[in-house]
């Protein structure tokens, strides 16, 4: 199951992380590479979180590649039955910073 640390059931206390939109990582975030995901420290709030698993942090990696964030979840090979739980653990992301939508210009 996809998990970042405070994810939550936060896409519907989030209304602004919209899946349907294209989504970065943060320039305020640096993500290290783990065995089991990754580390993610946030410059601006100086937050440490974790990304629990390795498809995740492709995910979070992939999303600038992508038109959407359904587009990233697609690409990174995630099972159908998971992508719900990958769209929360996203929408947590969102709500901290960590992931940000992405200026459409």
């Amino acid at each position: 199951m996809a998990a970042a640390s405070d994810a939550g059931s936060a896409q519907a206390a989030d209304p602004a992380f919209d899946p349907s939109q294209p989504f970065r990582c943060s320039p305020s975030v640096a993500l290290r590479p783990e065995p089991f995901g990754a580390l993610v420290y946030h410059f601006g709030t100086r937050k440490l979180s974790f990304l629990k698993t390795l498809p995740l942090v492709e995910v979070v990696r992939g999303l600038e590649h992508h038109p959407d964030v359904h587009a990233a979840i697609e690409a990174a090979g995630v099972e159908e039955s998971q992508r719900p739980a990958y769209l929360r653990a996203l929408a947590g992301l969102a709500a901290s910073g960590t992931i940000e939508p992405r200026p459409t210009t």
